[in-house]
């Protein structure tokens, strides 16, 4: 099994003994040992992986990389954080998505208007399976509790990913306090419910539903 731990905040370290891990195209910044690098279609599912992202709009290079040794990758020193699954789902946008273990199976799903909001599509990038993911964020991730008792709303801009049991659906800020300068200055807001987790970044995306 491929050993994933973080070197500092924005580099993933990756220990290989024969396994196979996917990263973002161009993002190995090092390595030792024997590796090789492929370059995979589709965000590395194949041609009907490549022909769904090419509908949904949803972009994703992906490597595929393989080999006994060390692996050190990382993207604009982007803040790296690890997520790690256990037969669950990650949905996350697919800039954010830095590496995965071999074994988990990346796709793409319905994301409704909230990915209108991010000016990124209809559709969001999904890991499923157990083992790790790395995510990339600007700033410190800040992963936040979502519960039936305590829904979350959140920034588009700020949005990296969620897992869990939580619905998300997406409502406009426009009201008249926005209007006017009196509400938060965004036109579309992320409205998270259930039971789960939402992880967030301290800066924002350009959206076309930013400051009105």
């Amino acid at each position: 099994m491929a050993e994933f731990r973080l070197q500092g905040s924005a580099m993933l370290v990756v220990r290989l003994t024969g396994d196979t891990v996917r990263a973002k195209n161009g993002s190995m910044v090092a390595y030792d040992g024997r590796m090789t690098f492929k370059k995979l279609t589709g965000g590395g599912n194949g041609l009907r992986g490549m022909v769904t992202r090419r509908l949904t709009g949803e972009q994703m290079e992906v490597m595929e990389v393989k080999g006994e040794g060390t692996v050190w990758f990382a993207d604009s020193a982007r803040d790296v954080s690890l997520v790690r699954l256990s037969g669950e789902t990650l949905h996350v946008e697919a800039e954010n998505l830095l590496c995965t273990e071999g074994g988990l199976r990346t796709g793409t799903s319905f994301a409704g208007l909230s990915g209108a909001a991010q000016g990124d599509g209809l559709f969001t990038t999904t890991v499923e399976g157990t083992g790790q993911a790395a995510v990339m964020s600007g700033g410190p991730v800040v992963a936040l509790r979502v519960s039936p008792a305590y829904p979350l709303t959140v920034d588009p801009g700020a949005y990296i990913a969620h897992q869990g049991g939580v619905r998300r659906s997406f409502q406009s800020g426009a009201g008249a306090r926005t209007l006017f300068g009196e509400g938060g200055g965004e036109a579309f807001q992320l409205r998270f419910e259930g039971e789960g987790v939402v992880y967030v970044q301290p800066s924002e995306r350009a959206t076309f539903g930013g400051d009105l």
